[in-house]
């Protein structure tokens, strides 16, 4: 049970410090006031305790896996007549990840001290998003809380699932580009300088030098000489450059190029189209407002583009207009999409189809992905051995030129 520290005044108005064991701060105040002390100040035990720790600790993540998995034990409990209460208990204290142990308990004791479970993960941001905080109110308002847990552990879970796909097909063309970049860094630092006497006397002997083993050689002495400077020179770049992109214009200006990246910005255009409709669908399958609805699936869409035209959908429709409309001139959803969606404007089924569409689409972004890494590997391929290829030549065509002189 927690324990409380307290500082709080007797009856003789003397201050006394002392330690309390409670279930939460309601039940720590109402021991006090019953031991006729007037509290002046109560905090958690262990959180002073913890204190210069997590001053110095860093940040813990905790895993989509885990949320997901913990949403779904808890509509499983809740669904088998485990208490509410009781059920943030059984998990804070089974879960293995420690992080989500103690968010878990804090979460029990909000509940505990009279607020709903929605607010109480609202106070977990990092945790629980805003897709979870209000399908978690629509589940409390309409009823149906237990649905609203799964349907939102589900939507995590593929959109995890989706994430750990791009990151999986993409780990073997970043290694290759890794390795072929410190291959060329070596050869270029350590071996192109050991040829450089040999080339320094075919440059007195009026021997010239061809093209490519003066641009090896530029390069060579800029590593060797410079290459601390670069390397801050490409950190300033990069610091900049993230400054700049966390600009809404930087953004807009980022997520315009992405989109015309060959081959990746289609499948970056339709994951952001995927995941606002797997969002939107949901929430509006879980009662949660149109307007409120398109807001949290605007803020998933990870594209300013898309971003800014779910907005102006969200203005339309607040004007009596359809959905479709703002949607189909921004150019940014096919033809195809815009027809299903107004079809299911007509029918009032909006929330099955945006669902459908989502599963489609991530389907042919699967394909997409399966094509690009296909596309990639060869090309990460040839680049890196056109680079060793280039120093090569870069090195032993002055030695292929001066054995043709002597001939």
């Amino acid at each position: 049970m927690p324990e409380f520290l307290y500082r709080a005044k007797v009856v003789s108005g003397q201050t006394v410090d002392g330690v309390i064991t409670a279930v939460n701060q309601r039940e720590a105040l109402s021991a006090l006031t019953q031991q006729s002390l007037f509290p002046l100040e109560l905090r958690d035990r262990a959180a002073a305790d913890s204190f210069f720790k997590i001053q110095f600790s860093l940040p813990t993540r905790v895993k989509v896996e885990t949320i997901s998995d913990t949403l779904t034990q808890l509509a499983d409990l809740l669904t088998n007549g485990v208490s509410l209460l009781e059920s943030l208990d059984i998990l804070s204290e089974q879960t293995a990840d420690k992080r989500m142990s103690e968010v878990l308990g804090d979460v029990r004791d909000r509940v505990a001290d009279g607020k709903n479970l929605d607010e109480a993960l609202a106070e977990h941001p990092k945790i629980f998003p805003p897709l979870t905080v209000h399908m978690v109110r629509a589940g409390l308002e309409g009823a149906f809380l237990e649905e609203s847990l799964d349907r939102v552990a589900s939507f995590l879970r593929k959109q995890s699932e989706l994430r750990g796909k791009v990151l999986g097909a993409m780990t073997y063309p970043t290694l290759l580009a890794l390795v072929g970049s410190i291959v060329a860094i070596v050869l270029m630092v350590l071996v192109v300088p050991m040829f450089e006497s040999f080339f320094d006397r075919l440059e007195r002997s009026g021997v010239g030098l061809p093209t490519i083993t003066v641009i090896l050689l530029v390069v060579s002495h800029t590593l060797t000489r410079y290459g601390l400077f670069v390397a801050v020179g490409v950190v300033g770049l990069v610091v900049v450059g993230r400054r700049f992109l966390a600009t809404e214009r930087g953004r807009q200006i980022m997520d315009r190029g992405k989109l015309r990246i060959p081959v990746a910005g289609t499948i970056l255009h339709d994951t952001a189209i995927s995941r606002v409709c797997r969002v939107l669908g949901t929430l509006l399958h879980n009662g949660v407002p149109i307007l409120k609805s398109l807001d949290i699936s605007s803020a998933s869409a990870g594209n300013t583009l898309l971003q800014r035209a779910i907005k102006e959908s969200a203005e339309n429709i607040s004007s009596g207009n359809l959905l479709s409309q703002p949607l189909a001139a921004s150019g940014l959803i096919s033809a195809q999409v815009m027809a299903m969606i107004r079809v299911a404007e007509e029918t009032n089924t909006l929330d099955q189809v945006l669902v459908k569409i989502s599963d489609r689409m991530d389907q042919k972004i699967e394909r997409r992905l399966d094509m690009m890494v296909r596309l990639i590997e060869p090309i990460m391929l040839l680049a890196i051995g056109g680079m060793v290829m280039f120093i090569i030549i870069g090195v032993l065509l002055p030695i292929i030129d001066l054995n043709s002189a002597m001939d």
